[in-house]
């Protein structure tokens, strides 16, 4: 089989087992870029200094084997014996995380020269434990869109379909795990980044829980800044679960200045097989309607949870979707104003100052947000807290909640229309264009784990996924179900 279509897993077997070496599998791998632009995922290519850091990696893998051999053990997979928990594995890296030497654009014009000095904190973790990457991967301008296309590098479109979009804004990164460019690539996700593009490119990703992957040099902010919104994470997309997981054993962690002093035990999968997890199910909302094809699928996964015995809850809900989106939205607002130059910060005070109180449209709602107070934003913020008290009190009687990812399979690429004419149909009715990502906000404000598992397909062949949402710090409980789930169903 072609080494670059196997999984990340597999590709580290192989790469132990002595079947390739890393400096075979990364030209491998580079070749197929190469060989593939119409793809236009990888826009910014590292390849000499990839494969110096591959023939690194052979000889320290020969050196760890050497000296195995010597004291009469075996290599397995972990980071001290086998010199890195992803020595010699090709990634990629979204175009907003800083990396070392390599440009760093975000798809912004103002950026086409950035070249950072220093890694982001989730890059170094990748390379110290010896993954090797080989490029980054297309991302609209500043992130600020769920499609992906930008001047600089133009768009990326869906691996299935090139009339469809990738999603954003992560979509380079999905479109390279689809594409079989890279086994593993790493990105963001704000409002649905990592998982529109994983569910639109039919492949896995992982929306870790707040707080446990450090995201200092992500852009959006600037270059330079130490922070990024609060409601911002890091995570892998892959073609498996257990790939997830492994992504996940190397991302998560104390940030730098804070691992002298604690430690990050994340904690075990709360059950053993499928039909021991208590599982909700909220397969449609009146306030964002899913197609029929989504709404079979749904149906599917509680069919199959039913007849395996798997206690299923499908009519409690943690939150009204509505109240939940209206907060999302404010928080997301308010925290992209600090990106904000003065001047343009300026003029949407002085539009704000001049709203009538009646005025509900949504440039209203943008630009309150974006001009609140910090005693509003404070009330939001214990909105928020309050919200995830409800979150934590639906997951002490279920163990996940299993939702749609979106109301549809990948829809057309629209990056050549404005926005005010962008749309989406939904069973032939038209729906504004941000409803894309409703169903994925509903774990934003409150900063659970959520991933995307590919499970069926569309009439036209177009990946449909689910999305399975976990309690706080739960991460290994979503992974786990997504693999238990996808033996069940595929």
């Amino acid at each position: 089989m072609n080494p670059t279509h196997l999984s990340a897993g597999e590709q580290l077997r192989a790469l132990e087992a002595g079947e390739i070496s890393s400096r075979e599998l990364t030209a491998a791998h580079l070749e197929r870029i190469a060989a593939h632009p119409e793809y236009n995922a990888v826009v910014t290519l590292d390849g000499d200094r990839a494969l110096a850091a591959a023939e690194a990696a052979d000889e320290r893998r020969a050196r760890e084997r050497g000296r195995g051999q010597e004291h009469g053990r075996e290599h397995g997979r972990d980071g001290e014996r086998a010199g890195g928990a992803l020595l010699g594995l090709p990634v990629t890296v979204k175009d907003s995380l800083e990396t070392e030497g390599l440009r760093t654009a975000c798809g912004s014009a103002e950026l086409a020269d950035h070249v950072p000095g220093r890694d982001a904190d989730a890059v170094a973790r990748l390379r110290a434990a010896g993954a090797i990457v080989l490029g980054k991967t297309n991302t609209p301008p500043m992130c600020q869109d769920i499609q992906t296309g930008n001047p600089l590098f133009g768009t990326t479109p869906n691996p299935h379909d090139p009339t469809r979009t990738a999603g954003g804004s992560s979509g380079g990164s999905a479109a390279a795990v689809a594409a079989y460019l890279s086994p593993l690539a790493i990105g963001s996700d704000l409002a649905g980044s990592l998982r529109l593009p994983g569910h639109y490119c039919g492949v896995h990703s992982l929306r870790t829980s707040q707080g446990i992957v450090p995201a200092r040099g992500h852009i959006p902010r600037p270059p330079g800044w130490l922070t990024t919104s609060d409601m911002l994470v890091l995570g892998p997309l892959a073609r498996s679960a257990a790939d997830l997981d492994l992504a996940l054993d190397v991302l998560a962690g104390p940030s730098p200045e804070d691992s002298p002093a604690w430690r990050l035990n994340l904690p075990a999968p709360r059950r053993r097989r499928l039909r021991e997890y208590r599982v909700g199910v909220w397969a449609d909302d009146p306030y964002c309607r899913v197609d029929a094809e989504t709404l079979a699928l749904l149906e599917r996964v509680a069919k199959t949870l039913h007849d395996l015995g798997s206690p299923v809850d499908d009519t409690t809900r943690p939150t009204d979707m509505a109240s939940s989106d209206r907060l999302f939205q404010s928080l997301m607002y308010a925290g992209s104003s600090a990106s904000a130059s003065p001047e343009a910060f300026a003029a949407e005070t002085t539009a704000a100052a001049h709203l009538t109180p009646d005025d509900r449209s949504p440039g209203a709602a943008f630009l309150r947000a974006r001009t609140m107070r910090h005693r509003d934003w404070m009330l939001a913020h214990e909105e928020r807290r309050k919200l995830r008290e409800r979150w934590t009190g639906y997951f002490t009687d279920l163990d996940v909640l299993i939702t749609p990812s979106a109301p549809t399979a990948a829809v057309p690429d629209q990056t050549f229309l404005p926005l005010p004419d962008r749309h989406i149909t939904v069973d032939g009715e038209r729906r504004g264009y941000w409803d894309q990502t409703t169903w994925l906000n509903l774990v934003g404000p409150v900063g659970l784990p959520a991933a995307t598992l590919p499970i069926g397909t569309t009439s036209d062949g177009l990946p449909l996924s689910i999305q399975i949402i976990g309690p706080h710090l739960h991460d290994r409980t979503v992974t786990h179900v997504a693999a238990l789930l996808d033996a069940a169903l595929n």
